[in-house]
């Protein structure tokens, strides 16, 4: 979605879904809908509409169904407020990102214990070997013997 009327036209219907949503669309089923994103493919034929609910997964399939019995009205309400000839197809899809971002936040809490479990295990650890296993010239002899380095 590079073309910027096609991304204009994608924030514009956002918006009107979303006031749609919250002004004339009165279905109980309908949760607390919040509209994420709209994607809209290149000809301006096929619109995607990303949405979260708020609440459980019974809210968003209530909310779904809610959703497609309104689209037919949502869609000519976009088309004669944006004054298109051909109003785009409506697609709606509930947005995976607070779930994702639920997942990263409990990986990065499990990584933190992890380290810390790490960390308290080395506190108490020592070098199988000498501390610093290499040769300095200010060892015994004074010289470093670096004969095999030589070619």
């Amino acid at each position: 979605m590079s073309n910027p009327r096609v991304q204009k036209l994608a924030d514009q219907i956002k918006v009107i879904t979303a006031q749609m949503l919250e002004r004339r669309i009165k279905d109980p089923r309908l949760g607390f809908v919040t509209v994420t994103d709209v994607r809209l493919t290149g000809d301006s034929r096929e619109a995607t509409i990303f949405y979260t609910v708020l609440g459980e997964q019974a809210d968003l399939a209530s909310s779904q169904v809610a959703l497609d019995s309104a689209k037919g009205l949502i869609r000519s309400t976009i088309g004669k407020q944006l004054g298109l000839r051909f109003a785009p197809s409506l697609t709606f899809v509930p947005d995976a990102m607070p779930e994702n971002a639920r997942h990263i936040e409990e990986l990065l809490a499990s990584t933190r214990d992890h380290d810390a479990e790490l960390a308290q295990r080395a506190a108490g650890a020592q070098y199988a070997g000498e501390s610093d296993p290499y040769r300095h010239p200010d060892d015994e002899t004074g010289e470093v013997d670096d004969t095999d380095d030589q070619r």
